[in-house]
């Protein structure tokens, strides 16, 4: 494929999962600033190796790599990085009362799991990955994955947090 139809393919797939990734990186820990920003480095780092990407058995899980990998390395480095000093919530929100609310739910729920049980939580209930796939994505072994999900969703079963999205109301 020439370098314009492989600039195209990746344009395509880009527009297709733009929303997904930057959701993705939210649910990871990212502010929604961040998340587009995290999301761009990753699909940069995408772009320049793309005969790579489109020649993956599973291009999803290979981008998911990049991106948990840019955000995993983002958080390592400690105060020389940009951090915002405000965050506008009623951009992203009709009312900002229930969708508030429940995502608010979330992300505190979400913060209270390791790294890797966040990572292994939105790779597979959002992103919607198998356990191989997760694997992979994450470098571990499929026991790994299953290992960190099933903590991850003890700690998540007993949040009190999630009790009202769960109907006890």
């Amino acid at each position: 494929m020439d370098e314009n139809g492989s600039n195209a393919e990746f344009s395509e797939y880009v527009a297709a999962r733009w929303a997904r990734l930057v959701r993705s990186a939210v649910l990871l820990g990212c502010s929604p600033a961040e998340a587009e920003d995290v999301v761009q480095t990753a699909l940069t780092r995408c772009l320049v190796n793309w005969s790579k990407v489109r020649s993956a058995d599973d291009r999803d899980a290979y981008v998911h790599r990049v991106l948990i990998n840019t955000f995993t390395s983002g958080r390592r480095r400690h105060w020389m990085r940009e951090r915002p000093v405000a965050e506008v919530s009623d951009l992203h929100h009709d009312d900002g009362t229930t969708t508030y609310d429940d995502a608010d739910a979330i992300t505190r729920s979400l913060q209270r799991l390791t790294p890797e049980q966040r990572a292994a939580v939105v790779l597979r209930y959002y992103a919607h990955l198998t356990e191989q796939q997760m694997a992979a994505v994450l470098g571990v072994a499929p026991g790994t994955v299953k290992s960190r999900l099933s903590r991850a969703l003890k700690i998540l079963a007993d949040d009190p947090t999630l009790s009202d999205l769960r109907g006890a109301r």
